[in-house]
């Protein structure tokens, strides 16, 4: 069992059955609606699904099969597609190494079936990945270059997360986690780059990455895979992508290869004279030290306009006009899960971010804060992902959490799999904010929460809640209670 490696060459006849392991994850979605819609069969299975990629499957007609069991591969299929939320430990798994079917990671089979030849478009970086993705596939597809795009969210103009290519085209989030328990490499090392946004780097998923050197390291190796008259689009002023393009500068410098830098007030492409409007932001976008286009968004926050930046500067490299790119840019409509106001129940405005980073979450908390500075905003916060129930951010926690006008929060979710010395401690952290002045609350179920908005929250307030899961209902509960 322990000697079967994976398939390094896809071949697959048309209609052809595919299971996918973990199909739930937001790329493993994304690429079993790809596969569908190019004409394969499709199965999955998964634990504890929640929406939207569950509706999403649902949506598209793919069945998935609850629990992570032996039968699910009863009905041989030609190619298992291994998630990296599996662990050779589960069931299936084991069937899986046991059986001569073939098995690839998602990464690889998305390099080998969809992007293949195509100009690959990777967006990386350890904050914006989504949203950036996002609007560099609408801008493009408004372009009129018929992308197609795999992206782990859901973006409001296309009201789905992937879509196959019509064209030369495909856009893709380029993720740092690991590939599968085989596999043990950033997701992007498959993604056939020839343009890159690197956006930010930081220490995070503290389960494979051991410390910040080592992040920097799955970076390096992205940097290394822009190819000859590639493009490299990057944060200015971020001292740990400084740190690495260093390092690589005999390459990018070499063949043909463009770095372009992009900031607000700094970089070769830079937001200037900014300002917030009823919908969004307004700024003007400065080439070379001039003023080459004035830009609006419909998104809030310094890291949007950022993204908005990112995806400007590389569209003008690769040839486009600047004024259809930034018409394109103003149309797109943000993405759902990513500071979306999902109700307004008695004139409380309740908003879902993805936010879990450190950085991340103060950044969200700040924005809404100014967006509306004459409401009190709840903070909701689940330390529900794998770096977030760890200790490795129980201070950088305190810190971020701490400018909130309130918090309210679960015990971290699920640590069994944890060393008790390595887990994060709730019980720490509101007693840190509490000596900070913030008004935290430790609340041990969803219902308990909802039940303290509800007697707390008044006409006029904003509720934010963060979570990188389905958080217990508690959106649905909430907007329920709360009417």
């Amino acid at each position: 069992m322990e000697t079967r490696r994976p398939i390094t060459e896809i071949q697959l006849k048309p209609g052809a059955h595919v299971h996918m392991m973990g199909i739930c994850g937001t790329a493993m979605a994304s690429l079993a609606g790809l596969l569908k819609d190019r004409g394969y069969h499709v199965t999955g299975s998964d634990q504890n699904v929640y929406p939207p990629m569950s509706t999403q499957l649902e949506r598209i007609g793919i069945k998935i099969m609850e629990g992570y069991k032996r039968e699910n591969l009863r009905q041989r299929p030609d190619l298992v597609i291994v998630g990296n939320v599996i662990s050779r430990q589960y069931e299936e798994a084991q069937a899986l190494l046991e059986s001569d079917i073939p098995f690839t990671s998602l990464p690889s089979a998305m390099g080998q079936l969809v992007i293949d030849k195509r100009h690959s478009v990777v967006v990386s970086g350890t904050h914006g990945k989504t949203t950036t993705t996002s609007m560099m596939s609408w801008v493009l597809d408004q372009l009129g270059v018929k992308p197609g795009f795999m992206i782990g969210g859901i973006p409001k103009n296309f009201d789905q997360s992937y879509r196959v290519p019509e064209g030369d085209w495909f856009v893709i989030e380029g993720d740092e986690y690991d590939t599968a328990f085989f596999d043990k490499v950033p997701k992007f090392i498959h993604y056939r780059p020839r343009s890159v946004i690197l956006t930010s780097v930081e220490f995070d998923h503290a389960d494979i990455y051991r410390d910040l050197e080592h992040v920097k390291q799955a970076f390096l190796m992205l940097l290394k895979l822009v190819p000859e008259n590639g493009l490299l689009v990057t944060a200015a002023g971020d001292a740990n992508i400084n740190d690495i393009l260093n390092r690589e500068k005999t390459h990018l410098s070499s063949g043909g290869r463009r770095v372009i830098t992009f900031g607000i007030g700094q970089g070769d492409y830079s937001a200037k004279n900014v300002r917030a409007t009823n919908s969004g932001a307004e700024f003007e976008v400065h080439r070379a030290g001039r003023e080459v286009q004035k830009l609006s968004i419909r998104l809030i926050g310094d890291y949007n306009i950022k993204n908005a930046l990112a995806a400007f500067a590389l569209c003008e490299n690769l040839g486009f006009e600047t004024s259809k790119i930034a018409r394109a840019i103003e149309s797109f409509q943000g993405v759902k899960r990513r500071q979306e106001i999902i109700g307004k129940p008695n004139d409380i405005t309740i908003i879902e971010d993805f936010a879990h980073h450190p950085t991340a979450v103060r950044q969200t908390i700040e924005t809404v804060q100014s967006r509306y500075p004459k409401s009190r905003v709840f903070s909701v916060f689940e330390a529900r992902s794998a770096t977030s129930r760890r200790n490795v951010f129980q201070e950088e926690y305190a810190e971020a959490l701490g400018v909130a006008h309130a918090l309210i929060m679960p015990p971290a979710f699920n640590q069994s799999g944890i060393p008790e010395d390595q887990r994060f401690s709730s019980d720490r952290l509101i007693g840190d904010l509490r000596k900070k002045g913030v008004d935290a609350n430790l609340v041990d179920t969803v219902d308990g929460i909802v039940g303290e908005l509800k007697k707390k929250a008044k006409p006029g307030d904003v509720i934010l809640i963060r979570s990188t899961g389905g958080f217990g209902g508690i959106y649905e509960k909430l907007l329920k209670e709360l009417a």
